[in-house]
């Protein structure tokens, strides 16, 4: 749903801003996230990134990042995973799932 709603991203980062959470320290195990992220890729849901990141500041990445990018010319290190076709399609109906549940926890307030 992470990759879904903000774009190709790395596990490294992820343990750090996923669903939009944001800090330094991790709040999820970074290992962990990995092997979720290689158990998916070899079930056909993500594939690793190749092209090239935004260069322009997104609610998921703190701005320095998006400037080391530019000042680099290239991506930062690590692997970068994105959707397949298949994966955009389960995470598109997760992301709908979350959001009305979300929406009811509001209404109930």
């Amino acid at each position: 749903m992470h990759i879904y709603k903000y774009g190709p991203d790395n596990p490294w980062y992820m343990a750090r801003r996923l669903l939009g959470e944001s800090g330094w320290a991790p709040k999820y195990s970074a290992d962990d996230i990995e092997v979720a992220c290689r158990k998916l890729k070899d079930e056909g849901y993500l594939v690793p990134y190749k092209g090239a990141l935004k260069k322009a500041v997104t609610s998921s990445v703190k701005p320095w990042l998006k400037v080391k990018a530019k000042e680099l010319g290239h991506k930062p290190k690590g692997i970068y995973y994105d959707l397949t076709k298949e994966g955009r399609r389960i995470a598109s109906q997760l992301y709908k799932d979350y959001k009305s549940e979300e929406d009811q926890k509001k209404a109930k307030k």
